[in-house]
C-alpha cells in the first residue's frame, strides 16, 4: 500500500490489514462484555456432555464476561489461520498433523500486539489468547462478523468455510466494532449431522463429546468404550468428518498455505495402517522424539498406542498380529487392553472370511 492509502484507513482498517500480512485469513473486531452464549455453554457442561474434561468449567466467572479475563479490556481483536481444509482427508485430523496452533497463532498474535504499540507508540495493555482462558472465542469470532455457529457446532465463514483456528488478542484500546455476524446460513442441511460415524449429535448445535471421535481419541484418558471403538473405524487423531461434508467446506475450503501445518514425516501421506503399526511400536522417547511441538503430544504416547491397536482392530490383518500380540505386553494396561481387543477382532474376521 501506498502511504497516502496507509494514511487514509482507520486504525481499525490498519489492524486487520497488519493482521492479514501475519499470515491470518480472517481478522475481526468486537467489544469485550458479557457473553450471550454463556449459559448456554454451562447447561451444556451440566447435562454431561463435556465428559472428563474438568478443566471446561474453570474460570466460569470470567468467561460470562470477556472483559474480566484482562483487566481494563475494552476491545477483541479476533482472527482466523486456516489449516488447509483441501489436504487429503486421513487417520489424523488436519489440525494435529504439523506444529501445535497455539504455537503458532500465539506468535504471530504477540507480533500484531507488538506492531500496534509500535503504530501508537505507547504500551497497550493486552494479552493473546487460543484455546487455553476463559474465553468462548467462537462467540467473539461470530460478534466480530467472521462468520455463524454451524450446525456441527464449528464456527463457518461463508468464503473459506470452517477449517481454520481461532485466536483473540484482548486489549485496552477502544475500537470500532464490526458487525456481528447474525445470519444462520446452514438452513435445511444436516449434512454434518447425518454424516457422525458416532451419532454425538444430540440436536443441532449440540454435540455430546463422550461419543465425538474427536474426544474419544484426545481428551478421554480411559478406555474407549466397546461400543464406540468399531464406529472410530481408522481415525487415530481426532475427526474431520462433520466438516469434510458441510457444502461450505466442500466449496471454499482453502489449500494448505501455513508451512508449520505441513503433515510431519511420521505421518507423510502414509495409509492409516501404516501410522498405526508405526504409532504401536513406539516407545516413550520415541513418542516425545517424533511429536515433540505437535498438537498430537496432547494424548501421550499411550493414548496414542491405545487409538492405533483400536484403529488395527478395525482395519488390520494378520500382519498386524506380532506387533499387537507384543503390545498385550505393554508396560501400560489401557494399551494392553486395547490390543486384546483388537486381536480378537482380526481373529473374528478370520474365523468369518
Amino acid at each position: 500500500m501506498t502511504s497516502a492509502v496507509i494514511e487514509a484507513l482507520s486504525l481499525e482498517q490498519l489492524i486487520k490489514a497488519q493482521a492479514c500480512g501475519l499470515g491470518f485469513d480472517l481478522a475481526g473486531i468486537t467489544s469485550l462484555g458479557p457473553v450471550e452464549t454463556a449459559a448456554a455453554f454451562e447447561t451444556w457442561i451440566a447435562s454431561g456432555y463435556a465428559g472428563e474434561m474438568d478443566y471446561l468449567p474453570r474460570g466460569a466467572v470470567k468467561r460470562r464476561d470477556s472483559s474480566l479475563p484482562v483487566p481494563g479490556a475494552i476491545s477483541a481483536i479476533v482472527v482466523g489461520l486456516d489449516y488447509g481444509g483441501r489436504s487429503p482427508t486421513g487417520p489424523i485430523a488436519r489440525y494435529a498433523r504439523g506444529d501445535d496452533y497455539h504455537d503458532v497463532m500465539l506468535g504471530k498474535l504477540d507480533e500484531l500486539h507488538e506492531w500496534l504499540e509500535a503504530e501508537l507508540g505507547r504500551p497497550i495493555a493486552g494479552k493473546a489468547y487460543v484455546d487455553t482462558g476463559p474465553l468462548l472465542e467462537r462467540d467473539l469470532a461470530r460478534r466480530a462478523g467472521l462468520g455463524w455457529f454451524g450446525k456441527n457446532t464449528n464456527l463457518v465463514n461463508p468464503e473459506i468455510g470452517s477449517f481454520f483456528f481461532i485466536g483473540a488478542l484482548l486489549v485496552d484500546l477502544e475500537l470500532d466494532p464490526d458487525r456481528p455476524f447474525e445470519a444462520d446460513r446452514c438452513g435445511t442441511c444436516r449434512r454434518c449431522l447425518d454424516a457422525c460415524p458416532t451419532g454425538a449429535f444430540v440436536e443441532p448445535r449440540v454435540l455430546d463429546a463422550t461419543r465425538c471421535i474427536s474426544y474419544l481419541t484426545i481428551e478421554l484418558k480411559g478406555a474407549i468404550p466397546e461400543d464406540l471403538r468399531a464406529q472410530m473405524g481408522s481415525h487415530l487423531y481426532g475427526c474431520d468428518v462433520c466438516q469434510d461434508v458441510c457444502p461450505y467446506n466442500v466449496k471454499f475450503a482453502q489449500e494448505l498455505r501455513e508451512p508449520a501445518f505441513a503433515a510431519r514425516a511420521a505421518i507423510g501421506d502414509q495409509d492409516a495402517q501404516s501410522i498405526a503399526r508405526d504409532l504401536l511400536a513406539m516407545d516413550d522417547d520415541g513418542f516425545r522424539a517424533v511429536f515433540k511441538g505437535s498438537p498430537m503430544k496432547r494424548a501421550k504416547r499411550r493414548g496414542i498406542a491405545r487409538n492405533a491397536a483400536v484403529v488395527l482392530g478395525n482395519i488390520g490383518d494378520e500382519g498386524d498380529v506380532a506387533a499387537l500380540t507384543l503390545a498385550t505386553s505393554d508396560q501400560d494396561a489401557l494399551v494392553r487392553e486395547h490390543a486384546e481387543w483388537a486381536l480378537n477382532q482380526i481373529e473374528a474376521r478370520r474365523s468369518a472370511g
